[in-house]
C-alpha cells in the first residue's frame, strides 16, 4: 500500500533531521572541547556540507535499491555521532577540529539517503498530491528537533552528552524497522477514488497539526513548571502513540477497501499517441514558431476547420522551406514540465535561479537555526533546547502548510508554486529583524518566523523541481539543488557570524579574538546584531530571485494546471 509507505517514510523522516538539532548540543561540545566560536560555526558548516551534499546518495540511488540507502545512511550517522559521542566524553582522546568535522559530516550526510528515499517514492506514488505530501514529509524531518528534545527530556536528562548518543543511535533503529516497506510502487497509478485520497490526505495533515500543537504545548509546559521524569515520560508516550496513529488509513484500505471503485489517474501531463516516435525525428512541426503561434490561435475554431487550416499552413511552410524562404528554427531539449537532464537543467535560468533562491533564504535561515544555542546564551537564557525545539515545530508546520498552500494555488489558479518561495524570502527577512534587534520576546518571534519560512522553502521547491523539469531524474536535481544551502552556509555562518561574534567578544574582554585561546563568550544583543542585518538584506534580495521566477514560470504553470 502506497498509503504505508507514506506513514513509514513520515517515521523515517521524524528521525531524519538531525542537522537541526546542532543548537541543543552544541554548548556542550563548546564548553567541553574549549572552542571559540568562529571553530564552533566551522563544525555547523561541516555539518551543513554532510547534510547537503546528496551526489553520493543520488548517484547510490541508480544502483542500490532504497532499503541498501536507508541501511547505509543509517550505518554513516551511528559511525559520525557516535565517534563524536566518545571524543565529548573521553576527554582524553585527541579531538582535533578537523577530526569532528570529518565525523559531523559524516554522521549528517545520512540526511541525503533518507530524503532521497522518501521522496522519489512519495512523488511517484503520489503524483497528484506532490506538494502536500512532500509538505508533510519534510514536515517531519523539521519536527526531528523537538521529538529529539522530548526523548532526552524522558529518558536521559540531565546528562547533556547522551543527547549525542541519542543522535547516533535513533535514525539506524528506526530505518532497519521502515526498510522493508518504503520504496516506490509499481502500481500506484492505480489508487481509489480522487476525492477518497483527498479525505486521507487531509485526515494526515490534520493529524499533523495535532502532533505540532501537542508539542509545542509540552514543551512549554516542560519549560515554565518543574515537572518530574515521569510526568515527561508519559508525554513521551503520547506522543509515540500519535506517531502511530496514521497507521489507521493503510488499516482501513486494507480491510475495507473496494476493488470496484479503484481507477487509474491519468498522468499530469498526458503523453500523446506516437511521441516517442516524434522526439526521435526531427519533425518540422515542432520546429516552426510560426506555425505553433497559428496552432494556439486557430484553437477556437470547430475542429474539422481547425484541421483544415492546419494542414494548409503546414504545406505551405513546407514548400517555402524547400524553397528557402523559410529558416526552419529546431527546438534544442525539452520544453520546461517535461523530463530534463542534470546536464540540460543546468542551462537553464530557471535553474540557476532556484539555486540562488535556495542560497539565500535556506543559507540564512540554517545559519539562524545553527547559532541559536549561543543565542540563546548571548542573552541570558540557560536553556537553548526550547528555542531548538520551537523553531523545529514552525519549521514543522511551515512545511505542511507550505505543502498545501502551494497545491492549493496552482490547482485553482494555475499560478507558479515558487510564489510561496517570495512569501518565504519575505518572511525570513522580518524573522532576521527581530533577532538583530533582540528586543524581549525576539527570539520567540524570531523562532515563529524563521522556522515557517525555512519550512516553506523546504515544502514549495521540491515539487517547483518536479513540475518544471521532470521526475526522472528528479533525485539528481534535489540533491544538487541542495548543495547550494551549505555553500550559504559557509559565506554566512562560517566566515560572517563566526567572526563578528568572536569580535564583540574580545572587546567585551578588551582585547583581540586571536589572544584568547579558549572559547570566547559574548553577552547581548551586539553579538548577532550585524550579522542578522545583514541576512536580512540577503533575503530581500533572495525575494527578488523569486519574483523573477515566478513571471518566467507563469506560462508554464498555466499550461500544466490551466483549466
Amino acid at each position: 500500500s502506497r498509503w504505508l509507505v507514506l506513514v513509514a517514510s513520515m517515521w523515517l523522516q521524524a528521525c531524519g533531521g538531525v542537522g537541526y538539532i546542532y543548537g541543543s548540543y552544541s554548548p556542550v561540545i563548546k564548553a567541553r572541547l574549549l572552542y571559540n566560536q568562529r571553530q564552533m560555526n566551522t563544525l555547523a558548516v561541516a555539518k551543513n556540507i554532510g547534510g547537503s551534499v546528496g551526489i553520493f546518495a543520488g548517484s547510490l540511488s541508480t544502483v542500490l535499491p532504497p532499503w541498501g540507502l536507508i541501511l547505509l545512511g543509517g550505518f554513516q550517522n551511528l559511525v559520525g555521532y557516535g565517534g563524536i559521542w566518545l571524543l565529548v566524553t573521553s576527554l582524553a582522546l585527541p579531538s582535533p577540529l578537523w577530526l569532528m568535522c570529518v565525523l559531523i559530516m559524516i554522521g549528517t550526510n545520512e540526511e541525503s539517503y533518507y530524503n532521497t528515499v522518501s521522496l522519489v517514492s512519495a512523488v511517484r506514488n503520489f503524483p497528484r498530491n506532490r506538494g502536500p505530501v512532500v509538505g508533510i514529509l519534510k514536515g517531519f524531518s523539521g519536527l526531528c528537533g523537538a521529538i529529539f528534545t522530548l526523548a532526552y527530556g524522558a529518558l536521559l536528562a540531565p546528562h547533556q552528552e547522551a543527547f549525542i548518543l541519542l543522535v547516533a543511535v535513533t535514525p539506524i533503529i528506526v530505518g532497519v524497522i521502515v526498510m522493508p516497506i518504503i520504496r516506490p510502487l509499481e502500481s500506484s497509478g492505480i489508487t481509489q477514488d480522487t476525492k477518497d485520497e483527498s479525505e486521507n490526505m487531509g485526515f494526515i495533515y490534520n493529524l499533523c497539526l495535532v502532533i505540532a500543537a501537542y508539542l509545542l504545548v509540552v514543551l512549554l509546559i516542560i519549560d515554565l513548571l518543574d515537572v518530574s521524569k515521569l510526568v515527561t515520560g508519559i508525554f513521551y508516550l503520547g506522543l509515540l502513540l500519535l506517531l502511530v496513529f496514521p497507521l489507521v488509513i493503510p488499516l482501513k484500505l486494507e480491510f475495507f477497501k473496494g476493488g470496484a471503485d479503484a481507477k487509474l489517474v491519468e498522468p499530469l501531463i498526458p503523453e500523446a499517441a506516437g511521441s516517442s516516435d516524434s522526439n526521435k525525428s526531427a519533425g518540422y512541426e515542432s520546429s516552426f514558431s510560426e506555425l505553433e503561434d497559428e496552432k494556439r490561435a486557430s484553437r477556437s475554431l470547430p475542429e474539422p476547420l481547425f484541421k483544415l487550416k492546419l494542414a494548409r499552413m503546414r504545406s505551405d511552410l513546407y514548400k517555402a522551406v524547400a524553397e528557402g524562404a523559410v529558416k526552419v528554427k529546431r527546438r534544442q531539449g525539452p520544453r520546461r514540465g517535461e523530463d530534463f537532464t542534470l546536464r540540460q537543467a543546468l542551462m537553464k535560468a530557471d535553474f540557476l535561479l532556484m539555486v540562488g533562491i535556495l542560497f539565500c533564504g535556506c543559507g540564512s535561515g540554517l545559519t539562524a537555526i545553527d547559532n541559536l544555542g549561543q543565542m540563546g546564551q548571548a542573552q541570558g537564557y540557560e536553556n537553548a533546547h526550547m528555542f531548538v525545539s520551537m523553531i523545529s515545530i514552525w519549521n514543522f508546520l511551515g512545511r505542511v502548510a507550505g505543502g498545501f498552500v502551494s497545491e492549493w494555488i496552482v490547482r485553482e489558479y494555475a499560478y507558479p508554486r515558487p510564489c510561496v518561495l517570495a512569501v518565504a524570502q519575505l518572511l525570513m527577512a522580518f524573522g532576521h529583524l527581530f533577532y538583530a534587534t533582540a528586543w524581549p520576546l525576539s527570539l520567540y518571534v524570531g523562532s515563529l518566523l524563521v522556522g515557517l519560512s525555512y519550512g516553506m522553502h523546504w515544502a514549495a521547491f521540491p515539487s517547483a523541481v518536479s513540475e518544471l523539469f521532470g521526475l526522472k531524474n528528479f533525485g539528481s536535481f534535489y540533491n544538487f539543488l541542495t548543495v547550494s544551502i551549505p555553500l550559504g552556509t559557509i559565506l554566512f555562518s562560517g566566515v560572517l557570524a563566526g567572526s563578528v561574534y568572536d569580535n564583540e567578544a574580545a572587546k567585551q574582554l578588551h582585547g583581540r579574538p586571536e589572544d584568547f585561546k579558549d572559547g570566547l563568550l559574548c553577552e547581548g544583543a551586539v553579538c548577532f546584531r550585524l550579522t542578522f542585518l545583514i541576512l536580512m538584506g540577503v533575503c530581500i534580495f533572495g525575494f527578488g530571485l523569486c519574483m523573477l521566477l515566478v513571471k518566467r514560470t507563469v506560462p508554464v504553470y498555466a499550461g500544466l494546471y490551466g483549466k
